[in-house]
């Protein structure tokens, strides 16, 4: 699905073909909307393409013509895993083009016109703007994961069961992937402030340094919490294995206990 937008008078507008000055929000494209975009805009396809491909690497291209960052966002899966996903940004002398697997949060907060000078013609801003929604956007669901295990850490001093284990270990996977999503993307972040080719005013230089200092916040957070949640793990699961001996003990003795009157 295409979606096009543009800043008029200060007012976001849908428009029904594309013009200079316009964002192109594209979420998952199909071949013809694919062909489409490379020939109103001239990017080449397999770069259109690289975002649908949840393996895809993070980094920055320099082309012809056009940049294209590309960066992980994060994501709940269809059984509310949380994990991250390709989201591709792609600056032409004319336009602004985003292209996602999914809807995410992060888009959906200029669409909604909750982004704060946010101008579609404003073509560095707006990416910066991107990135630090997106960088804000996983320090929010880092602070959701970390609520949830402290849910499950209370329902594991009342449990003996494995499936609390299994639900911590899926967090523990997520903060995984989120650390090295968000590390790539550091890398990203570090070459558009090295790189001349992204036209960059003072404002936009000091929004992007913002970015830079969220992003290593995220993966700070992240990793706090990967570390207490390995040693929750660790901890809870020695406390079921010494649990699971007592009860082991009791039925031991009980049947010995048993056992005498048929001796």
């Amino acid at each position: 699905m295409i979606s096009i937008y543009k800043t008029i008078e200060d007012d976001m507008v849908v428009l029904d073909k594309i013009e200079e000055g316009c964002w192109i929000s594209a979420i998952h494209p199909n071949e013809e909307e694919l062909s489409f975009l490379q020939e109103e805009t001239g990017i080449d396809l397999d770069d259109l393409r690289a975002p649908l491909d949840d393996e895809e690497r993070s980094r920055i291209e320099l082309e012809d013509g056009y940049n294209m960052i590309l960066v992980d966002i994060p994501s709940l899966d269809e059984k509310d895993r949380y994990v991250t996903i390709p989201l591709g940004i792609y600056m032409t002398k004319e336009h602004i083009i985003t292209i996602c697997l999914e809807e995410s949060p992060v888009l959906k907060a200029f669409v909604n016109r909750r982004v704060r000078e946010f101008y579609t013609f404003k073509k560095t801003r707006f990416v910066f703007q991107i990135l630090y929604r997106n960088a804000a956007s996983y320090l929010r669901y880092l602070r959701i994961i970390d609520r949830k295990s402290d849910q499950i850490e209370e329902k594991l001093h009342i449990s003996q069961k494995n499936s609390e284990l299994i639900e911590l270990l899926e967090l523990e996977k997520s903060l995984v992937y989120f650390t090295t999503s968000l590390r790539s993307n550091e890398v990203v972040l570090e070459k558009l402030l090295r790189t001349e080719r992204v036209k960059k005013y003072p404002e936009d230089e000091d929004l992007l340094e913002d970015v830079i200092i969220e992003n290593k916040q995220a993966i700070e957070m992240a990793n706090i919490y990967s570390g207490i949640l390995s040693g929750m793990m660790d901890a809870f699961a020695s406390v079921i294995s010494n649990n699971l001996n007592i009860v082991m003990k009791v039925l031991t003795v009980i049947t010995i206990v048993m056992s005498i009157p048929n001796i």
